[in-house]
């Protein structure tokens, strides 16, 4: 009897700032090279479709990497391209952190201007109801844009605040890399609480972070070249470690709950025919 379960085992994959690669890493820590030659690796983001794309940072470029592991060139020419988030349309968001602009591409690689003036916009995600979060490391605030592009500030007077994530239950967490520290934004009652809660502290320079489909956290931590897993309730424990630099983390997509349920269902519909054809 088949069996469609909620939590799928995932890979991890990391872009390695320092080597210019991508490392995939399989949910036991076993490490493999998935791509190469992606020098200045930043943020990474999969499509819909389970493409991964890199911000190729100062090289100026965003890098495409098929299932397969096909590296293509999806966009040149840019200045800084350091976070990059999907919407729910299949947009890709890219944040450029010199020109302080927040770019969009569509899947043919049409590029607009979403907002501009910001400080150095690193980290990106979107809640539910598609508004953008974006971590601008140079000014300390956590900025919030409705989805026609209206700003507002969700919090301010962080260190150095440079990637987000969002976890199963609607909390937002914010790696901080001037002081050290992860911070978690409560969502108790279905709001969005701008007051930090120190999540986690005693990081070096801690920069990616990324939730797995269980809800335990992973955090690459550039400067002592580790990635961490947080449990939950805040337990640590070192995942990987001797990497060169690693930045962005992203997990591979799982499939859709509906995808999983009509294949359970297709398998039970299947043996009730069967029964009945038996009878």
């Amino acid at each position: 009897m088949l069996i469609a379960s909620s939590a799928q085992a995932q890979n991890l994959f990391v872009a390695d700032h320092g080597s210019g690669n991508v490392y995939e890493f399989s949910p036991s820590g076993a490490q493999s090279t998935f791509g190469s030659g992606m020098y200045y690796a930043n943020g990474v983001a999969f499509d819909s479709a389970g493409d991964l794309f890199v911000a190729g940072g100062v090289s100026g470029n965003i890098y495409k990497v098929s299932p397969s592991g096909v590296k293509s060139t999806f966009a040149s020419g840019l200045d800084n391209p350091d976070g990059l988030a999907f919407n729910s349309t299949g947009i890709l968001f890219m944040s450029d952190w010199s020109t302080g602009s927040i770019d969009t591409f569509t899947p043919s690689g049409v590029k607009s201007t979403f907002a501009s003036g910001l400080q150095n916009p690193d980290g990106m995600v979107f809640d539910s109801a598609g508004n953008l979060f974006v971590a601008d490391q140079g000014s300390g605030h956590i900025y919030e844009f409705t989805p026609d592009g209206v700003k507002s500030t969700f919090t301010s007077g962080l260190s150095s605040p440079v990637y987000l994530a969002f976890d199963s239950a609607g909390n937002l967490f914010e790696t901080d890399y001037g002081s050290g520290n992860i911070y978690e934004f409560k969502n108790d009652d279905g709001t969005l609480d701008p007051n930090a809660t120190l999540f986690a502290s005693e990081l070096q320079n801690p920069d990616g972070l990324a939730f797995n489909s269980v809800g335990d956290l992973f955090v690459a931590d550039s400067s002592s070249s580790n990635i961490y897993e947080f449990t939950p309730d805040g337990v640590r424990s070192t995942f990987a470690s001797e990497l060169a630099q690693p930045y962005g983390l992203a997990f591979e997509p799982v499939p859709e709950p509906s995808a999983l349920g009509l294949l359970a269902g297709g398998v039970t519909a299947l043996m009730v025919h069967r029964r009945k054809l038996a009878t």
